[in-house]
């Protein structure tokens, strides 16, 4: 039986009634799936110079602060990437965007691989950030435009626990493959799978059908009734004329209709989360070498941390189905900030210090996390990517200060201890203004 209907929103009641009322159908796992695997790539892709830094940093003679800045590099990049690349993804689609910024990232690791000088390695970096910044809203907008509603803030967290079992791998890799092959290896392979990816999402990923029916590119109708076939549900026999405002998207409408105030309460709280988040995922490996761990052990302490970002992503998506998003993600900023002091400011043996590094990514990976199915709940259909790329974008200058904070405190001689407890700070702020944003500023 098909659907018949002119009007706009009773054809997104259908979809979304499809969409979020019923089990997750095959095609639904199927894009989670394919999302969460460019994520574990994209884990891959940016940690992959943590890893690389202390034999980089050795055959190169390169300074901490120097360190710093190429770290900051990629960052740069995801910055420029999320702010002015991410939201065309509510223009041409989510679906081009995703394939876009995979044969970016893809060109950025090769290009990283083959620098012969510190510029061409800066260069390719920020080459590679374009396109992670550019991905990563679309791949949170695509998994939840097509999670149920009881699943969506599941299948979101599972899709970010992508990141981290993509940087546990490439720590592995790293500690075998590196001291035998140098690192420039490990960035030939990471573009060659990278790039792999382009013919799994040209193939199998459907665009949202949301932003069909509200932009209706060409073959819209034919493209939406796919998806219900798929999902067995009844098709549409025709396109209702969607609302005159749908063909723009800008981003002063993140701060229209009340969305002002918990706009800004999530770019801060993004902000002081990738300030500490991004001075932790550059420096740990380096700061385990420092504290007089082998080179192999020192990049084990990367791996614990982000297999602990993963436990703590999927923990996160399902205890906050029953105490609420913003509570957990509070209570586990708070828990990160007393690891790090723990980290920073306590003699520890090898074990102790990879458990230390697993909780801390736990509690503070797990509940950065958090900020993503915030955010795509936060907006509706036809400026959820734009709200989702802002809000990292906005937040990137925070990843970008971090490193070259951490950097310039370890150079100065203020120590572990100081340097922990300082990055402390914004980890309490960034909960504290996660508390503010209610359950009224949400659009679903």
């Amino acid at each position: 039986m098909s659907v018949v209907t002119n009007d706009y929103e009773q054809s997104v009641t259908h979809l979304r009634g499809v969409l979020e009322n019923n089990k997750m159908a095959p095609l639904q796992i199927l894009v989670v799936m394919i999302c969460f695997t460019l994520n574990m790539i994209d884990g891959m892709d940016v940690v992959l110079m943590s890893y690389t830094a202390p034999v980089l940093a050795q055959e190169w003679s390169i300074e901490p602060a120097v360190l710093g800045a190429v770290f900051s590099a990629a960052l740069i990049g995801m910055t420029l990437g999320c702010l002015f690349i991410a939201p065309y993804a509510d223009v041409i689609g989510r679906r081009k965007m995703i394939l876009f910024a995979v044969t970016t990232i893809g060109a950025g690791m090769l290009f990283s691989g083959w620098s012969q000088s510190l510029h061409q390695l800066v260069a390719a970096r920020v080459v590679t950030g374009l396109g992670v910044g550019a991905i990563l809203a679309s791949m949170a907008t695509m998994t939840s435009e097509f999670a149920t509603r009881e699943r969506r803030n599941l299948c979101v967290s599972f899709l970010q626990a992508g990141y981290p079992i993509g940087a546990v791998a490439t720590g592995f890799a790293s500690a075998w493959l590196i001291p035998e092959f140098g690192w420039r290896v490990m960035f030939e392979i990471s573009g060659v799978v990278t790039l792999l990816m382009v013919p799994v999402v040209y193939f199998f990923m459907p665009e949202s059908p949301e932003f069909l029916l509200k932009r209706q590119p060409g073959n819209a109708l034919d493209n939406i009734n796919r998806i219900l076939v798929k999902l067995k549900a009844a098709p549409l026999v025709t396109l209702p004329a969607a609302p005159a405002d749908s063909a723009r998207t800008s981003v002063k409408k993140l701060f229209t209709d009340g969305r002002a105030r918990p706009t800004l309460l999530l770019w801060g709280g993004v902000f002081f989360g990738f300030f500490t988040l991004y001075f932790i995922i550059s420096w740990i490996p380096k700061i385990a070498v420092d504290a007089g761990l082998p080179l192999e052990q020192g990049i084990f302490a990367g791996a614990a941390y982000n297999l602990g970002s993963f436990t703590g992503s999927i923990l996160l998506g399902w205890i906050s189905v029953r105490f609420g998003l913003q509570k957990m993600i509070f209570t586990f900023f708070v828990l990160a900030a007393v690891t790090l002091m723990v980290f920073g400011n306590v003699s520890m043996g090898v074990s102790m210090i990879l458990l230390t590094a697993y909780i801390l990514g736990v509690t503070l990976n797990g509940g950065f996390n958090g900020f993503w199915p915030t955010s795509a709940r936060l907006y509706p259909t036809e400026i959820r990517a734009t709200g989702v790329g802002w809000a990292v974008g906005a937040g990137r200058a925070g990843a970008v200060i971090g490193p070259f904070a951490g950097g310039y405190l370890l150079q100065s001689g203020a120590g572990l201890s100081t340097t922990f407890i300082v990055f402390t700070i914004p980890v309490v702020l960034a909960g504290l203004l996660t508390l503010l944003i209610k359950d009224s500023d949400f659009a679903n």
